[in-house]
């Protein structure tokens, strides 16, 4: 009964049964003979009764729930109150404790939402730190193995010398690319990596990516070609630069981790406003659990494998972030033994 009830109206309850009690007892003393007392008197009494205690109730119950609501207000603001936040600003005749309860709650989830995520970024930065760590510590250690070992004596070493120094340059370009690709996906995270957007055309673009990676691919005896039946030309609107590190990094993948005398395939479909280009291999695929993780940064499936095939293992992660800075999307199917394919979504010009 007084769930939803608001304080004016609690308070005129509360000072009609007051009226009424004391007015009722005074009636009964009166048939009783023990006071005389008139209709009249017995009206104004009730009048008197209930007007001064609806003010004192009135007035009480404003100021309680003022000092309860500051208080609450105190603990789930971050601003400090107004100075013209005074107990005569309650609005009586509106459901304030059932505003102030839904206003808690809604505090209480944003609050347990700002937790989780602070959670999440916590363990996201311990885990990137762990894996920058990882990633930087065996060039460190090659290099400072091969360094100290020339100090040893061993420049003076001709069947060596040039070896060792040919290995630390190696580490050397390692650790490079490390740093270059961690910076360009700071600047695509931030946002302070402008498209150069322009008309091309894509399958163009792609026999340029065939061209500059031909050897890598004769290497391992991959050939690369295009599926049929899906293979024309399309102009897209994109930061052709960009595109390019995309599909260099896809097709380059696709011959690191190809079954070896294997096949690399790029399919063009169209989607009216949008292309959807497919970059896929025969080769080994990914494992079911390894899916949802293979954009992320430092990922490697098969990580001894990876590491003797080169690459920073940031590839996939800057391929999503550019993707993501053209507004378009990239996903990833595969299965194991049959292969995998990548596809992204581009504008069409």
């Amino acid at each position: 009964m007084f769930k939803n009830q608001t304080p004016l109206q609690l308070s005129l309850l509360a000072a009609f049964t007051s009226g009424a009690t004391i007015t009722l007892a005074v009636y009964l003393l009166g048939a009783l003979g023990l006071l005389s007392i008139s209709p009249l008197g017995l009206f104004c009494l009730f009048v008197v009764i209930y007007g001064a205690d609806f003010l004192a109730n009135f007035y009480f119950v404003r100021y309680y729930i003022f000092r309860k609501i500051k208080l609450i207000y105190k603990v789930i603001h971050r601003h400090k109150l107004a100075p013209d936040f005074k107990a005569d600003k309650i609005r009586m005749n509106k459901d304030i404790l059932g505003e102030v309860e839904q206003e808690v709650d809604q505090w209480a989830e944003k609050y347990n939402h700002e937790l989780d995520e602070r959670e999440k970024l916590a363990n996201y930065r311990r885990q990137f730190i762990g894996d920058v760590s990882h990633e930087l510590k065996t060039p460190i250690f090659n290099i400072q193995g091969f360094v100290h070992t020339l100090l040893d004596g061993a420049i003076n070493d001709p069947d060596v010398n040039l070896k060792y120094l040919q290995r630390a340059a190696k580490n050397v370009d390692r650790l490079q690319a490390i740093v270059e690709d961690l910076e360009t996906i700071n600047k695509l995270e931030a946002g302070q990596m402008v498209l150069d957007l322009r008309e091309f055309d894509i399958r163009d673009l792609t026999d340029d990516v065939y061209s500059d990676l031909e050897m890598k691919a004769r290497e391992r005896n991959i050939r690369l070609s295009y599926k049929e039946g899906a293979n024309q030309h399309f102009r897209i609107r994109a930061d052709k630069e960009s595109i390019r590190q995309v599909l260099v990094n896809l097709v380059h993948n696709s011959i690191k981790y190809g079954r070896e005398g294997g096949v690399t395939k790029v399919s063009f479909y169209d989607m009216e406003s949008y292309l959807l280009l497919e970059v896929s291999d025969n080769g080994l695929g990914i494992q079911p659990e390894h899916l949802p993780h293979v954009f992320d940064r430092f990922f490697r499936a098969d990580k001894s494998r990876s590491r003797d095939a080169g690459g920073t293992g940031l590839g996939l992660a800057i391929v999503k972030h550019i993707m993501e800075a053209h507004k378009q999307t990239i996903n990833v199917r595969s299965n194991p033994g049959q292969g995998s394919t990548f596809g992204l979504t581009l504008e069409k010009a």
